[in-house]
């Protein structure tokens, strides 16, 4: 699996594809997090953008390799397992950028009702949930289970929106216990929606490798 990661990571930045979503969410960032504000409110919002930023990162690494190499490698490793190495390589880059994310927001947030390390505990924790399921969304919403670009694209975006609307979303659960705890002494950390979120990823991981090993 090491070689796999490997070798997906290398397809990735030798891509370039992850620019436009990660450069997006830096924008994202950029423009609704001000100085000196909340510091919980703002990593709610900072975690938030995500989801969708990881269901699109998981899409681009599902479909990145050309269909001849993609071939080779699913002789060489078998498909599912390339499936999974590829999944799993773009929720780790995107762990890595949210958790760039909430140091950042927390240096800049207000630390008057609640310490720096608590805060980015949380945040952390917040990220990982939403991480975690928009690489649900991500796994759920391209091949091979939609294979239609267009409707692949449409699908992924609406849930995204939904799953931070949607009563019962481990991601929404996370973003809303940051944004009403903003101004507050209390640190939530969401542990129910981090553990609604490795069930949700799991069973969508799984569910994507077992038909990829089937239909290819």
């Amino acid at each position: 699996m090491t070689a796999l990661l490997r070798y997906q990571a290398a397809l990735l930045m030798r891509s370039q594809r992850w620019l436009a979503p990660f450069l997006l969410y830096a924008v994202f960032v950029g423009i609704g997090v001000q100085a000196g504000e909340p510091v919980l409110g703002a990593l709610g919002y900072a975690v938030a953008g995500l989801v969708p930023v990881t269901a699109w990162a998981v899409r681009i690494c599902l479909n990145q390799e050309p269909p001849a190499a993609r071939t080779v490698t699913a002789a060489a490793a078998g498909r599912a397992r390339a499936h999974l190495a590829a999944v799993l390589t773009a929720t780790g880059a995107v762990l890595l950028v949210g958790a760039a994310a909430v140091l950042v927001v927390t240096g800049m947030g207000d630390h008057r009702m609640v310490a720096p390390l608590p805060a980015a505990a949380a945040g952390v924790l917040g990220a990982v949930v939403c991480v975690l399921t928009g690489t649900a969304i991500g796994a759920l919403t391209t091949r091979p289970l939609i294979r239609a670009r267009g409707w692949s694209l449409t699908v992924l975006l609406l849930a995204s929106l939904l799953s931070l609307v949607a009563t019962g979303s481990p991601a929404a659960s996370a973003v809303s216990s940051l944004v009403t705890a903003s101004g507050s002494a209390a640190v939530p950390y969401p542990w129910p929606a981090l553990a609604g979120a490795v069930a949700l990823a799991s069973a969508a991981v799984a569910l994507a490798c077992r038909a990829t090993a089937r239909r290819g």
